[in-house]
């Protein structure tokens, strides 16, 4: 298995409030910036889009 490739948001403000992503092989995989070591998230394209579709809609009515 090959060392992941981590892409900062380009919605990350400074600090440590952020989010990475990578791909791994047929998933997304995703952990925070304030500790890259720790948890990692591993999902699909198609559930990472939803999520992120419904955080913008629910943005969007407040």
């Amino acid at each position: 298995m090959s060392a992941l490739v981590w892409q900062k948001s380009s919605y990350c403000a400074q600090g440590n409030s952020c989010i990475h992503v990578a791909a791994d092989q047929n998933l997304v995989a995703v952990t925070e910036s304030s500790d890259p070591g720790g948890a990692i998230l591993r999902t699909t394209p198609s559930a990472l889009a939803a999520l992120i579709r419904t955080v913008k809609e629910a943005d969007a009515r407040d």
